[in-house]
């Protein structure tokens, strides 16, 4: 067996079953057959990939790296021979990893589970929610949902969402502060800020004369990793936050808060796309659910996205 898929299935069944001689049994080889075989494959990477002793067998922090990688290969190709063989309706099926903000996870994502998986009942959906940057493979995803520029020219991306983004605050703190007529009162203002890496205390706005755009400082006594908080924060009257219109539309409409700043806003666009590690031949677990997203999501007349009812 000297093929790559071969030795990964090898290594797959060791590390899964805990022992040179289980594998063999299960694969038709002998244990020294086994051992061999893992062996050539942490010379060829330069590493060592199980630890070996009496009792047991142990992965390395590499070993383990390579089982989820070797997992998903071996999916896919599987999955590859599955579609040929049933032709192209063949059902996705596998486990589907996915990475979301938490803003867009909790309104756009987590609602829309269900249904997803009552569509593809042969698909086993892991979703983890986060605001930080992933590295698609490092973090084992197969879909990273994400917001802001694209800057990684290897992966494919759809579009998913584009929200323009608002200054907000709660009509309590407005009525305890005021409403800031233009930029320069933020000084008197308590504003929420992110503190990830891509967050900023500088806020942009637009002078309505002129139509330039200018870049304002701003302060404020709290900030935080993640869209919900700061609107959760916002929502209690803690300060002005600004934000993408799709985390706080429903509260706008719903008057829990309120738009300040308007004439000022710079109409800049938050965009959000699903990204993913493009083939030619992507896995239909990969592809059923973009295209489900891109269905279910849909742009409303005032420019923002909600989630379609049926």
């Amino acid at each position: 067996m000297n093929n790559r898929a071969g030795e990964m299935e090898v290594f797959v069944q060791t590390a899964q079953l805990g022992s040179f001689s289980a594998a063999g049994r299960k694969l038709g080889l002998s244990p020294s057959a086994v051992s061999k075989i893992v062996t050539r494959i942490e010379e060829r990477l330069g590493t060592r990939l199980i630890v070996r002793s009496t009792r047991a067998l142990q992965l390395t922090p590499e070993g383990d790296t390579y089982l989820q990688r070797a997992q998903r290969i071996l999916g896919d190709i599987e999955e590859a021979e599955r579609v040929v063989a049933g032709g192209a309706k063949a059902a996705p099926r596998g486990k589907l990893r996915v990475s979301a903000s938490v803003g867009f996870g909790v309104r756009y994502v987590v609602p829309l589970v269900p249904e997803f998986l009552s569509r593809y009942p042969h698909v086993e959906l892991d979703l983890s929610l986060t605001d930080g940057v992933i590295d698609l493979l490092e973090e084992r995803a197969d879909i990273a949902i994400r917001s802001g520029l694209l800057r990684d020219s290897t992966l494919k991306a759809r579009k998913i969402l584009e929200s323009r983004r608002v200054v907000v605050a709660s009509p309590e703190y407005l009525e305890r502060h005021g409403v800031p007529e233009k930029p320069d009162d933020l000084d008197q203002h308590n504003c929420l800020l992110f503190n990830f890496r891509r967050g900023t205390e500088e806020w942009p706005f637009r002078d309505p004369v002129n139509e330039n755009v200018y870049i304002r400082q701003v302060l404020g006594n709290f900030q935080a990793n993640n869209g919900p908080t700061v609107r959760r924060l916002c929502l209690e009257g803690l300060g002005l936050a600004r934000v993408g219109q799709f985390h706080v539309q429903p509260d706008i409409d719903e008057g829990r808060l309120v738009p300040v700043l308007e004439p000022f806003n710079p109409e800049d666009i938050e965009l959000i796309h699903a990204v993913f590690v493009g083939h030619e031949h992507l896995a239909a677990r990969i592809r059923a659910f973009i295209d489900f997203l891109g269905e279910r999501i849909s742009p409303a007349r005032n420019g923002e996205f909600r989630s379609r009812k049926g």
